[in-house]
Parts: C-alpha cells; structure tokens; sequence
C-alpha cells in the first residue's frame, strides 16, 4: 500500500513538473501576475486599507471625563453628621465632564482622513508602473534571445551541412584543410554562443518569476508574438502627460492634502464647547446638591499663532510641490521628445537590415553556396558570405532589441501597458 502510495506521488510530481515546464505565458497574463501578486504592491494595498479603516473614526469625540471625590468636606469627621447645632457638613461627589468638538473642525479633519489614502493609491500605480517595465524589458529580452537562438540553430544545421561535405570532398581533394578547421571553430563558436545566451534566458526566466512571486526555478515559456507600436500612438503633450502619471497625481493628491491640513488649522481657531455636570451625595440632612455648567474654550491671538503658522507653511509647501510637479513634466516631456526620435531612427535602420541588407547578403551567400558545390568557388568565400549574413542578422535583433527597449521606456514614461 505505501508503495503505491509512493508511486502516485511520484506521477503527481512528474506531472506538475511537466504542466509547469509546458506552461506558455504571454506579457498580458505576466503583467496581471505581477498586479495581483507582487509583495510592493501587496504592502500598498495594506497601507490602503489601513489608512481608509482609521478615517472611520475621523468623527469620534473625545472621551468623557469623571471625576469623584469629596466636596467641602471639613477634616473633623463629627461635622458631617447632623446635630441639635447643625444639619452636617460636606458631600460626596461624582462628576462628568464632556466636550463637544466643533462641527467644522470634525468635517475638516473627516475630509483629511478619507483623502489620506489617495496618495497611496497613486503610489501604487507608479510602483506597479515600474515593475510593468521591467517585466516587460526582461520579457522582450528573452524573446531577442529565443530568435538568435533560433538563427545560432539554424547556422549549426548549415555549418555542420559544410563540415560534412568538406569530410567528403577532402578525400577527393576537392577542399582545403585550413577551410575545414576554421568551419569547425566557427560551429564550436556558436555553440558556445547559444550556451550564453540560453543563460541569459534563465536568468530572464528568475526575473520574471521573481516578479510575479512565485518560486524562482519555475520553469515556463513566452509567447513569441510581439508588437512594434506606430510612431504616431507616442505623440502626448503635457496635459494627457498630466493626466496618465501616476507620480504627478500623488503631487496633486498631496497638495489637496495639504490644502485639507490648512482647513483643519483654521478649524482650530473656532471655539469649542463642553458641559460638566456634578452630583452631590451631601451628608447629615443637608439636601442633595447639583452643578450644571457650559464651557468654551476661545482661541485668543496668542493661542492660535502655531496654528496660523502651519497654515502658511502647507500654503508654501503647495508652491513647491507645483514647481515639483512641472518639472517632471518638463522633463517627461522632453525625455518622450528625444526617445520619440530615437525610436523612429531604430525603426528606419530595422528596416533596411529586414528589406535590403539581409536579402542582399542571403543572395550572395546562396550564389556562394552554389558555385562551391559547382566546384566553381571556394569554401573560404562561402563562410565569409555566411558570416556576413549571420552578423547581419544578429545586428538586426540587436536593433530590434533597441526598438523595445525605447518602446518599453516610452510606454514607461506614458504609463500605458
């Protein structure tokens, strides 16, 4: 029995390791990975919630006092009783004292508390911003990487087609050894290559898992399909800049916060009222007494002087806050501008390597081909074809990794996804 058990637990394994290793993940579903699982944005949503469960009791009053005690008590003892002279003396006290908060002031501070978390919000849209970059700089990395890979693949096909048939030739004295060898160490060369490069997808594999929070050695793949935006989908200008970033919206948050911090110090220099209420238990036959009274507390000039001068310290600090907020978008927008440019460049010399470059040099290496299995040219001219052809083809994924990596900056930079 235990050994069956044994064995179950075995194929569950083998079958999660196989469902994990055949697992196909495309950017949309690592980027909603990474939003719902993150630990930072996790810790955001905590703050979130704590700060909107502390604005619940943004309108609580302050707590009552009592006070007990005796009231006009003489030392000597025998005067609390009656007597044929006196009535008694002295009472036993209990008193409530209750203030009552001023309705602006509770509004005011009600407003600051609920709009506390709103700055934390944005924080967590910035954040999630950024770790969408990275997500999607790593992922685009590893799609580059699968393509060379795949050429480096289809190279060693081709190379180990010529070594073979250098074998064959070179019995007939139909090749030169020199050719040979340096055919080998260019085969050996890219297999060390596609070694490098497989490592680099493993380490992409950890960033993205790491990421998404699950375990770092999970093993899964990415969807090859992929989109180069249209120059003409990154034109903003500084409102919609405005508008989509998320740090610029923590600024206005912040500065409506302060703006709420300067009605609570306003709010601080009303006058607030309170009711004390005293019961007296008085002693001998003296009758039981009572005190009602209302109080006020009334801000005077020398009273409200810090609460002026927070004031005007959340007015200035508005001021700069708005210099902060226009020089991001100054700077955004710039940055935009110049990547903007860039992009279209790496786009235009894309082009030319897919259209024209390489077609050129896949002619020229197929002429090549053709005439050393003719017996009419030689090996050498061939892999020199070649190698211009492979070089070619790694400059263009090499320009094609530039491209997205200023899309992914630019999308960064708009906060689109």
């Amino acid at each position: 029995m235990q050994t069956s058990k044994y064995y179950i637990s075995i194929v569950f394994l083998l079958l999660n390791v196989l469902a994990a290793a055949g697992q196909t993940l495309s950017l949309d579903e690592i980027l909603m990975q990474i939003q719902n699982n993150n630990p930072q944005l996790k810790m955001y949503e905590a703050d979130i919630q704590s700060m909107d469960a502390a604005a619940k009791g943004a309108k609580s009053w302050m707590a009552p006092e009592i006070s007990t005690g005796f009231f006009m008590t003489p030392y000597n003892t025998k005067m609390w009783k009656a007597d044929e002279m006196s009535r008694g003396m002295g009472a036993y006290m209990v008193g409530f004292t209750q203030m009552i908060p001023n309705a602006s002031r509770q509004k005011a501070e009600a407003n600051y508390m609920n709009a506390m978390s709103s700055v934390e919000a944005e924080n967590k849209k910035y954040t999630g911003n950024q770790l969408n970059a990275l997500a999607k700089a790593n992922y685009y990395q590893w799609l580059v990487l699968d393509k060379k890979i795949k050429i480096i693949k289809e190279n060693l096909l081709l190379l180990d087609y010529m070594i073979k048939s250098m074998e064959i030739r070179y019995q007939y004295n139909m090749d030169k050894l020199p050719t040979y060898y340096k055919a080998k160490s260019k085969y050996s060369a890219l297999q060390s290559e596609e070694l490098m490069l497989q490592n680099e997808i493993s380490q992409k594999r950890i960033a993205l898992n790491t990421l998404m929070a699950r375990d770092k050695n999970l093993l899964f793949e990415i969807d090859s399909n992929y989109t180069l935006k249209e120059a003409d989908s990154f034109q903003t200008d500084v409102t919609m800049l405005a508008q989509n970033r998320s740090d610029v919206k923590a600024i206005e948050k912040t500065m409506e916060l302060n703006t709420l911090k300067m009605e609570i110090e306003k709010s601080k220099q009303l006058p607030e009222f309170g009711i004390k209420y005293d019961h007296m238990f008085a002693f001998g036959q003296m009758p039981q007494q009572f005190t009602l009274m209302g109080m006020i507390k009334l801000p005077m000039p020398w009273s409200t002087k810090m609460n002026k001068a927070n004031a005007n310290s959340f007015k200035i600090k508005n001021e700069s806050l708005e210099w902060q907020k226009q020089m991001i978008l100054n700077e955004a927008s710039g940055m935009i501008s110049s990547m903007q440019a860039e992009w279209v460049s790496l786009k235009k010399q894309y082009d030319i390597a897919e259209k024209h470059i390489i077609p050129a040099l896949k002619r020229n290496y197929d002429t090549a081909v053709l005439a050393w299995q003719n017996n009419t040219g030689d090996l050498f001219v061939v892999l020199d074809a070649w190698e211009a052809l492979n070089m070619a083809q790694m400059e263009k994924l090499d320009k094609l990794q530039m491209i997205l990596n200023v899309q992914v900056e630019i999308e960064k930079q708009l906060e689109r996804k």
